[in-house]
């Protein structure tokens, strides 16, 4: 494996869960406003400005955003790789949860959200695999008869 690809796999093992959040919370800021700014980012995790400003230089330190101090933020295509990932993982897990485990939506999209991080990609792609044999089953919901 080249120094490149070694580099790009260990960008995402390196992220904690709180650069993780970052990343897809630019995400979901860039889709619906086409770039970030520093406030958004704060008012969305709930945090202050300036804690957003010290991750940011950390991602991108890492090549995941680009960012200048008082400019916008915009993710780079490995971080919105990144990020998306991270989504899909969320989504995945919350539908599991809430639809087939029947949690509540609330409970399930924030377990969802400590999950995602956790799960490396060779397990999520067990996991969708397995998703969908469960979920395509006909005969799932059927309770076993009484004797």
């Amino acid at each position: 494996m080249d120094k490149k690809k070694v580099k790009k796999k260990n960008k995402k093992n390196l992220l904690s869960e709180s650069l993780e959040d970052y990343l897809e919370t630019i995400l979901a800021l860039q889709r619906t406003n086409t770039v970030a700014r520093s406030k958004d980012i704060a008012e969305k995790l709930d945090i202050k400005r300036g804690s957003v400003t010290g991750m940011l230089k950390k991602l991108a330190k890492s090549e995941l955003v680009n960012y200048e101090p008082y400019g916008y933020v915009t993710l780079t295509p490995e971080g919105r790789k990144i990020a998306r990932q991270i989504e899909l993982r969320h989504i995945f897990l919350k539908d599991f949860f809430h639809r087939i485990l029947k949690v509540d939506e609330k409970t399930a999209d924030r377990t969802a959200c400590r999950m995602e991080h956790a799960m490396n990609n060779q397990t999520f792609t067990k996991f969708k695999t397995f998703l969908k044999k469960i979920d395509t089953c006909s005969y799932c919901d059927i309770e076993p008869a009484e004797d």
